[in-house]
């Protein structure tokens, strides 16, 4: 079955990983609109650089450039959480989980801001993981700084991430308040440019728009079908399971992979908590919960006992995405 076979490091386990991203991408490819215009950064950048990458992709060239760059993404993910060994074992089971996840809705099977900055994620997660083990991060930190700014470009609303990197400090360090600061010079930097950019051009009052998502009210809702819902449910059940499982293993880890769990979930927090600074209120922004979400779905998959069960499971994540897709 899928999840035993992926508990390995089998290189077949490379095939059914694209077999497997590639059937869940299809109700997408066979039911996109005619015009499908991907936004792949935010519009203040986009109106100084003047350009508009993707306005030439036709919608079935949008949906396999997508799945090539998930692609790319769920295995490099998943040889980061091999490196600092996070399941116990080495396995294929995070790009597994990753090209799952990236599958539940519609819209993440599409060019978006949120698609592009889950490369800085997973390249961010990389670095924070390491930090534990150096006794001089300031470069580190610096770098991550620089991270967080250029994802913000792409899609505002990342600029939480700066918390994360604060976190990560509070997880894995002891206090040095240089370490702090590094991160916030690295922020500092690139926003400096670019508003030197937008005086050279005469265009400050367009700079000042970048941070209009600070203004904006809280949102009651998000712009997504009742039905989409139910297919968060196995899911849910999955991290239940997930949770059930972290709770027997959680003192039994050595400190670092502890660490890194309560990293994950800050992650997810602040993902959750960024929503209001989204302006279109769409699911599209939950896509940054993919890398962290499919960690714990793998941790689960590789701990749990009933074979019945986690196969069962899995199948059942399987067709109801497949269902919803289609139907």
């Amino acid at each position: 079955m899928l999840i035993n076979q992926h508990r390995s490091l089998s290189g077949l386990n490379v095939f059914l990983v694209i077999f497997v991203g590639t059937l869940l991408c299809l109700g997408a490819y066979l039911h996109l609109p005619e015009n499908l215009t991907p936004v792949l950064f935010e519009p203040g950048l986009g109106r100084l650089l003047g350009l508009e990458p993707g306005a030439n992709f036709s919608p079935s060239s949008n949906v396999l450039i997508t799945l090539v760059l998930t692609l790319i993404q769920a295995f490099a993910l998943n040889k980061i959480v091999n490196h600092f060994n996070l399941l116990g074992k080495p396995s294929f089971l995070t790009a597994l989980m990753f090209m799952t996840l990236v599958s539940l809705f519609i819209p993440f099977l599409v060019l978006s801001p949120t698609l592009i900055c889950n490369f800085i994620t997973i390249g961010m997660l990389s670095k924070l993981f390491n930090i534990y083990k150096h006794a001089d991060i300031k470069g580190i930190m610096f770098d991550l700084g620089l991270l967080v700014a250029l994802g913000s470009l792409i899609y505002f609303p990342f600029i939480i991430m700066l918390l994360l990197i604060w976190s990560s400090l509070v997880i894995f360090r002891a206090f040095y308040w240089r370490e702090w600061v590094t991160p916030l010079l690295g922020v500092i930097t690139v926003y400096f440019l670019l508003a030197v950019a937008y005086f050279w051009l005469e265009r400050m009052d367009e700079f000042y728009q970048i941070f209009l998502p600070f203004t904006y009210a809280f949102p009651t809702k998000l712009n997504m079908d009742i039905h989409d819902y139910f297919v968060l449910i196995p899911i849910i059940i999955a991290i239940g399971g997930f949770l059930f499982i972290l709770k027997d293993n959680f003192f039994k880890s050595v400190v670092q992979i502890r660490k890194s769990f309560q990293l994950l979930f800050i992650m997810l927090v602040l993902i959750f908590g960024s929503f209001y600074l989204n302006q279109e209120r769409s699911v599209n922004h939950f896509l940054l919960c993919v890398p962290p979400l499919s960690i714990y779905l793998a941790y689960f998959f590789t701990h749990a006992k009933l074979k019945w069960f986690y196969e069962t499971l899995y199948i059942v994540i399987l067709l109801t995405i497949i269902y919803f897709q289609f139907f």
